[in-house]
Formats: C-alpha cells, sequence, structure tokens
C-alpha cells in the first residue's frame, strides 16, 4: 500500500474536544496522590508540581485566547488561575478546569479567523495544539509515576506527528534551535507503519520545509508505529531504539534531532 499524508489536514473539531478532555483527566488522574517533588524524567529539571502547574496553566492560557479570538500575538501571558497553595491539590485543580475548557472548545467556531502562532489562522488551530500538549504531558506524567504502557490512539498519534511538522518552522520563537536547522537537500522521511502514512522533509540552505512524498528521494528514513513516531518527534524516544527501523545516512537524523527540540 502507498503511503499517504495529510500534511496539515486536521482531524475533525469534535475529535480535539473529546480526546482533550479524556486526555486532561488522565492526566489529572496520573498525579493524583504522587509526591508533587517527584522528577519527571522526560523533562529534565522538572517536578510532578511544575508540570501539573503547567499543564492546567496552558489549558486555561488557550482557552482564554480562543474566548477572546486574539487577532494579533498577545502582549501578556497573564490569566486568573486559580492554584491551590498546595501543589498536593494540583491534580484536582487540573481536573476541575476540564469543564471550563470543554465550554470554551464547545462555544468556539473552528473556522473562526484569529491570531495562531503556527501555519494555521483559525481557532482550531488552539484545539489540535492543546490535545497534543495534553497528550503527550499525560505519557510524561505515567512515565514519572511508572506507568510504561505508551497507549496513544494511532490515529490521534498520526495526526500529532502531522501537527509537530506542520507547525514546527514557525517555532523559532521558543524552540531557537529550529531557526539554525540547515542542510544541503537532505530529505528526511518518518513513515508510520500503523497508518500507512508519511512524512518528508526536505533540508536546505536556509532552511527545512515539508515536501511531497514523490519529490525527492528520502536520504534518511525512520519508520515506526504513529504513537512512537509522535514521542520520538518530542525528544522522549531514540530513533536507535529497537520500535524503530532506520534507513539511510544517521547523520541527518542527529541533525535533526539536535535543533527540533520543542
Amino acid at each position: 500500500m502507498a503511503a499517504t499524508s495529510r500534511q496539515g489536514h486536521p482531524l475533525p473539531y469534535d475529535t480535539y474536544r473529546e480526546a482533550i478532555a479524556r486526555e486532561t483527566l488522565r492526566f489529572a488522574e496520573a498525579v493524583k496522590g504522587a509526591d508533587p517533588a517527584g522528577a519527571v524524567p522526560s523533562c529534565p529539571g522538572w517536578t510532578l508540581a511544575e508540570l501539573t502547574q503547567h499543564v492546567g496553566a496552558l489549558q486555561r492560557w488557550f482557552g482564554a485566547l480562543l474566548t477572546r479570538l486574539v487577532q494579533e500575538p498577545p502582549r501578556s501571558r497573564e490569566v486568573e488561575l486559580g492554584l491551590p497553595e498546595d501543589a498536593r491539590e494540583y491534580p484536582g485543580w487540573v481536573a476541575a478546569g476540564e469543564p471550563a475548557v470543554a465550554a470554551v472548545l464547545r462555544d468556539t467556531d473552528p473556522e473562526a479567523a484569529m491570531w495562531a502562532w503556527g501555519e494555521d489562522q483559525h481557532a482550531r488551530f488552539w484545539a489540535r495544539r492543546m490535545l497534543f500538549e495534553t497528550l503527550v504531558h499525560r505519557v510524561d506524567a505515567e512515565h514519572a509515576v511508572g506507568l510504561q504502557a505508551w497507549d496513544i490512539d494511532s490515529a490521534l498519534a498520526a495526526d500529532g506527528v502531522d501537527e509537530f511538522l506542520v507547525n514546527l518552522p514557525y517555532a523559532g520563537l521558543f524552540a531557537p534551535g529550529v531557526t539554525e536547522l540547515r542542510g544541503t537537500g537532505e530529505t528526511l522521511a518518518f513513515h508510520s507503519a500503523d497508518t500507512g502514512e508519511e512524512w518528508r522533509v526536505r533540508l536546505d540552505p536556509d532552511g527545512f520545509r515539508l515536501v511531497p512524498q514523490d519529490q525527492d528521494e528520502a536520504t534518511a528514513a525512520v519508520r515506526g508505529r504513529a504513537a512512537d513516531l509522535l514521542l520520538l518527534l518530542y525528544g522522549r524516544r531514540s530513533y536507535q531504539e529497537s520500535a524503530y527501523e532506520v534507513l539511510g545516512a544517521t547523520a541527518v537524523l542527529d541533525n535533526w534531532f539536535a535543533h527540533t527540540g520543542f
């Protein structure tokens, strides 16, 4: 079967709304009762309390942006958090915020034009971004407390790979290494073994971009399940693990991962 790629064509908006609710509650359940001072190995230097605050704060911040349908980059990221004084109450705080997030997403027209830092300048960008922020950090939390299931729906994971790659060229504001990612025409392919999708990125002297699958022969390729590819792109896995089949020049992969910390 020939590989396909959506490249920027998101899933139905309701899929994001429903998945955000599930992932938020799963995150809260994972950290409930855990030591807030516990380390998060996949987020070096972070504690579970800091990870939990990050997830809850981002959701409330994205909700504020959606409520206002901002048309230009906001000058401040201040938003009323209602953060408990006791870090042991942070999991309940995250869970308690889910209905408000759901209401904002339900009441927002996904086609509404608004500012976004990525490619898609519509409200749906923020729902898609919120989902993968929450989902990847849910995996971080489960890993930190000793759960190793890596349970990610394959269709969502493939969409997460797409969302990451489509928006990565715009991420230099908070991921400065991205602005230095260069090449001499090499093409890197990521192939999802379980969904049949493939994404190709060309590295040029002036930057990088997604290209059609039939445009360039891949200089290097990584093949694995969509969930494993998603975690690989987010720096939670290594392409040297047995979950991945790697073909071609690994130096191209090393260059990619040295500059794409997100």
